[in-house]
């Protein structure tokens, strides 16, 4: 293992902060792997998930198993995790300015196109490597404004060129499920299936440029817009989300490590026999298709129904008590499904997103992601 530590925009005079970046196997080959955890800072899962990948790797590394290299950052995010307001732990927003950690990375599709029209030939191979020139140079002209955007230019660099980029997530009460590219569900799927996931979760665009789709949407953009040109889909993400805030455990971290372990085997970044992919136990469904329950009034919020639960449209999956009056209302749920998240509030506000159901029919448009 070769560990680097990659200088960040102080928070104030003195107040210096750095990523650590470990990697495993050899410089610039390929398959190049990129995993990073807790982008969202107070989501701790994805980071005790990546602690035992780490020693999962270093033993692989030592029996010269590593085919290609594999990059990982188990904490991405310094700023998120200094964070404290009154005791609570913040690191899903920037407190200097209220924006999520995981949005508002650069869309350089635009400017790359510029570079690379009339030099695009029939060699894919040599696109792939033009492309990746390209987005290189458009993400070294962006201008960061503040030290959270001088993180995030500092993480798609790691990233952007990666064949295959894991950002390890968690939601607030979960099981586990994937967010990714319409175009990357074949290359996921094994993922998903080893992972146990309960929702797989495809869009072109959710809205509000996330870290993965930094990485992915580029390659899809770009051969849409040169189709005469042999453009393959050369950088795969996905947000993997690690069940619940609360779920952080050895046992559950070691097997997390040992699927993403399995997955990378299954891809040629380890050498090793391919596992046997377990049934999955969900099929891939649009994000569009997956609806937020609304709180239907102000209360203590009392669930019905579990993470993890099948539901129907229209059945009762939580109660929401006035506390004063003792009036109940329901909530229900919007469609067929599998209600695979829910907050981990228990009193709550009207019209607060409370769960989220994976259903099969697209319903929404627009931004497709929550705050």
């Amino acid at each position: 293992m070769r560990t680097e530590q990659i200088a960040l925009s102080p928070l104030a005079p003195g107040a210096d902060l750095s990523l650590t970046v470990q990697r495993f196997g050899t410089a610039g080959a390929r398959p190049r792997i990129y995993v990073q955890a807790s982008l969202h800072a107070d989501e701790i899962p994805g980071m005790i998930a990546a602690h035992h990948l780490r020693e999962r790797l270093t033993v692989l590394e030592a029996e010269g198993r590593i085919r290609g290299e594999i990059v990982l950052v188990p904490s991405a995010n310094p700023i998120g995790l200094s964070q404290r307001v009154s005791g609570s732990h913040i690191g899903r927003f920037n407190l200097a300015d209220g924006i999520n950690f995981n949005r508002g990375y650069p869309h350089l599709v635009p400017k790359v196109a510029e570079r690379v029209e009339g030099r695009l030939t029939d060699d894919g191979e040599a696109n792939v490597r033009l492309i990746r020139e390209a987005l290189r140079a458009e993400l070294e002209a962006w201008e960061p404004s503040n030290p959270a955007e001088v993180m995030k230019k500092a993480l798609l660099g790691l990233a952007q060129e990666a064949d295959i980029v894991l950002d390890l997530h968690c939601d607030a009460e979960a099981v586990v499920h994937l967010y990714t590219h319409t175009r990357s569900a074949e290359e996921f799927a094994p993922l998903a299936a080893l992972m146990g996931a309960h929702a797989y979760l495809l869009a072109d665009v959710s809205g509000d440029e996330p870290f993965d789709e930094a990485c992915s949407r580029p390659w899809a953009e770009l051969a849409d817009r040169f189709p005469d040109r042999p453009i393959p889909f050369s950088c795969h993400a996905t947000t993997l989300e690690f069940r619940g805030e609360r779920d952080v455990d050895h046992e559950t971290a070691r097997a997390d490590a040992a699927a993403i372990v399995a997955y990378l085997t299954l891809r040629g970044a380890i050498e090793g026999t391919a596992p046997t992919l377990p049934e999955p136990l969900c099929r891939a469904t649009p994000l569009a298709a997956s609806e937020p329950v609304p709180a239907p009034g102000y209360g203590i919020l009392v669930f019905k129904a579990q993470v993890g639960d099948r539901v129907k449209a229209g059945d009762a999956i939580a109660d929401v008590i006035d506390p004063l009056t003792g009036a109940t209302v329901q909530a229900k749920a919007p469609c067929d499904g599998v209600m695979f998240a829910r907050v981990a509030l228990r009193f709550v506000t009207r019209g607060m997103r409370i769960a989220k159901v994976a259903g099969t029919t697209a319903q929404r448009t627009g931004k497709l992601l929550g705050a």
